[in-house]
């Protein structure tokens, strides 16, 4: 910490001095030739260029200095000389540190060693960093470190900001993907009256002006059926929700979904949907989903496509395989094959199965809840490979059609991959009556909990629809290989320091 005091006071000095030579240490607007990137690709032999980065390497040669400028496009070599810039640059210059930002413009050229380099003809200052920068090669080595300076992280650690790059291509090739087959992007509102379309603890905040206590909102489901009443018959949203709720690795109190409703389709339609709108996602990625090859039987097969997860070593701990078609399996069945008699015990034999599997249970619990529990236990947490759960317990997912067959159960699906929920989907409850009851049964004694405008609406009328969930954080993860949330979120909540 003593070095560190040091290396600021003497950066603090330096800045002193450039602004008593009448320089301006934070810099003005700087017109470039383009990224460091686009620099690189415009440059040609004796031509003039402009730009601007910050600085990462310098080789002090006396009289002359070679230093590497970076953006988040790349890296570009400057030569600075005193015969080029004048003495009285030169001894500006050497009041510039590791991490500060220059802009330069100078004629390209190549090194010895074919290097593509700028010699400077002008310099200016556009950003002084009082503090050291973390040492490249190591970076961040406290992972705590790297959630709460994540802009340090970046600068030093290529592979997460590769993760963060994926990160933003993922959400714009899903809007190119979901406009493509007709979906419009919709807005809906984060503070709402009633926290609905989701099971949830919610932050509570309140309206000043209308005397309101208001949710910040935990699903937008309810508001985009409002849209299929109103007409749409094809909209998403990529919504932040919050949920006032735990923090684990796979879960932060504040998250990204995208949701999407589609008139006169149903759970299988949504199904289908998510699996083409995945792999479509890991082809742009991972340049895997190939065009599906003839298998001996002479039927189309897609290739596979394996995603290697690692722990902190480096080591794989476990492979993902995305090859399509995804596996599809009634909730029961996967239930079964844990314990063929399960559905045929008692309650109380149930409950003693349990501790036979190792599932821990709460006395309190549903015998559905119960059920789950082995379910999430035994099966979710165990599969790695994509798999769709299907009709699964009416209790799990008040908001989906029964199944005509069977009334315990609803039409959905739960898609599990690397040993987590991604996402949800379901043939859309439209029967206000029965959606009312549901609700009710949800609410318990909370009948404040219910959303009122959301049944009027529903009884206006509401087409036949089917609607899926997926959260980009977790689908992130996936694809990344990331094995916290934490690595696939900007800026995760984290408790301030002083109470660490």
């Amino acid at each position: 910490m003593d070095d560190e005091n040091s290396l600021i006071a003497q950066r603090r000095e330096k800045l002193e001095a450039l602004q008593a030579r009448g320089a301006n240490p934070f810099g003005r607007a700087y017109g470039t030739s383009g990224t460091i990137a686009e620099v690189r690709e415009k440059f040609s032999d004796g031509a003039t260029l402009r730009v601007a980065g910050r600085i990462t390497a310098h080789r002090d040669m006396g009289k002359s200095h070679f230093v590497d400028l970076r953006d988040s496009t790349g890296r570009l070599q400057v030569y600075i000389h005193a015969k080029e810039v004048g003495a009285e640059v030169i001894e500006m210059f050497k009041l510039v540190d590791l991490g500060d930002f220059i802009g330069v413009e100078g004629a390209c050229f190549l090194t010895k060693t074919g290097e593509p380099t700028l010699k400077v003809h002008t310099l200016e200052i556009l950003g002084k960093s009082l503090r050291p920068l973390p040492e490249k090669w190591h970076g961040l080595q406290d992972v705590e470190a790297r959630y709460r300076q994540r802009y340090l992280d970046l600068l030093t650690n290529e592979q997460s900001r590769a993760v963060f790059e994926k990160r933003i291509m993922f959400v714009r090739e899903i809007r190119h993907f979901m406009e493509a087959r007709g979906f419009l992007e919709v807005e809906t509102p984060m503070l709402q009256a009633v926290a609905g379309g989701a099971a949830a603890e919610p932050f509570r905040t309140h309206h000043k002006a209308l005397g309101l206590e208001l949710y910040l909102r935990i699903a937008p489901e309810l508001y985009l059926k409002r849209l299929l009443v109103g007409g749409f018959n094809k909209v998403f949203e990529l919504n932040r929700n919050f949920r006032n709720e735990g923090i684990s690795r796979k879960h932060n109190p504040e998250f990204t979904m995208l949701e999407a409703y589609w008139a006169y389709a149903d759970f299988e339609k949504m199904a289908d949907l998510v699996e083409e709108l995945i792999c479509h996602l890991a082809s742009k990625t991972l340049a895997g989903c190939a065009p599906s090859r003839p298998s001996e039987s002479g039927t189309e097969q897609s290739p596979s496509l394996l995603i290697e997860h690692r722990d902190a070593e480096g080591n794989v701990t476990r492979t993902v395989n995305l090859a399509r078609p995804w596996r599809r399996a009634r909730y029961r069945d996967l239930i079964r094959e844990i314990d063929p008699e399960w559905f045929n015990y008692t309650s109380e034999k149930r409950r003693e199965r349990c501790a036979e599997l190792g599932v821990e249970i709460n006395p309190r619990m549903a015998d559905y809840e119960v059920t789950q529990q082995v379910f999430e236990k035994l099966v979710e947490e165990k599969t790695f490979d994509p798999l769709f759960v299907t009709h699964c317990p009416k209790e799990l997912v008040p908001l989906a059609k029964q199944n005509r067959e069977d009334d315990s159960l609803v039409d959905v699906y739960e898609l599990i991959i690397n040993g987590q929920e991604i996402s949800p989907g379901y043939s859309e409850l439209n029967d206000p009556t029965t959606q009312r009851q549901r609700l009710l049964e949800q609410a318990g004694e909370e009948t404040q909990k219910i959303d009122e405008e959301f049944l009027l609406a529903l009884e206006h009328g509401m087409p036949a629809a089917g609607g899926f969930g997926i959260g980009i954080d977790r689908l992130t993860m996936l694809l990344t290989g990331a094995e916290s949330i934490r690595d696939v979120i900007l800026f995760p909540l984290l408790k301030p320091k002083n109470r660490l």
